[in-house]
């Protein structure tokens, strides 16, 4: 069991993939519109869904893209993931840091890390990268409580979403941001009778409803992929 995501299906390009909620052709038009995935990306694409149904856990292309951009313009000394899978968020991340930032990549499975590690190499990102098998929350605690880190990037176990957060927050630097992927389950979290069948669905819509009303955060929900938070620590 990874510390991944457990949603829809997606490939790195143009499937309805996490955002089926959307109409295809309007889902076509934002794809279109958007920067491509290079040939590395587009290969890592399709070995992770060649892995069958653990390749649903893989973001997709434009939220790939998304991760880039806002690593860029953050430009963090500090980066850290939970729930690497394959590497695709990881590999977007990595190369949005600026000379000297890392990225620490926290993840359980090391068969399907194994292959993040060979994409890091062969897109020469791999020195910015350190990955760290375990438990996900045993190894957040085990960090010094301190701030230290400008961007984090939530893609896993969902019932574990408050703790990781909790962990994270007094890590983070003021104005850091968390990202946190999967928050609208494919819209599920609109169905309360669904919610109530569903482990992950009750889980996403109580960490929604808490991070809502958390002052030490700015918050915003963006319909992108299967939903993307973006939490900005508050001085």
């Amino acid at each position: 069991m990874t510390d991944s995501a457990d949603v829809a299906p997606t490939s790195g390009n143009t499937d309805s993939g996490k955002s089926g909620f959307l109409p295809p052709a309007l889902r076509g038009y934002l794809v279109a519109h958007g920067s491509p995935p290079d040939d590395i990306l587009v290969d890592l694409a399709a070995e992770t869904a060649a892995l069958g149904d653990a390749g649903r856990m893989q973001i997709p292309a434009e939220q790939g893209a998304l991760l880039t951009i806002l690593t860029a313009a953050l430009a963090p000394s500090r980066a850290i993931e939970i729930g690497t899978f394959t590497g695709y968020s990881s590999l977007c991340t990595a190369r949005g840091l600026p000379p000297g930032g890392r990225l620490l990549c926290l993840d359980v499975n090391d068969e399907w890390t194994s292959v993040a590690r060979r994409y890091w190499e062969r897109a020469g990102v791999s020195d910015r990268v350190e990955l760290r098998l375990g438990p996900a929350a045993e190894s957040l605690a085990a960090l010094p409580e301190e701030p230290t880190f400008d961007l984090a990037f939530i893609d896993a176990d969902k019932q574990s979403y408050p703790a990781y957060f909790e962990l994270l927050l007094p890590r983070m630097n003021t104005n850091g941001l968390i990202i946190v992927d999967n928050v609208l389950q494919s819209g599920r979290v609109l169905d309360e009778e669904d919610a109530e069948d569903s482990p992950n669905v009750l889980a996403i819509r109580g960490f929604n409803a808490a991070l809502a009303v958390d002052a030490r955060v700015q918050v915003v929900v963006l319909p992108v992929a299967d939903g993307l938070t973006i939490a900005r620590k508050l001085p």
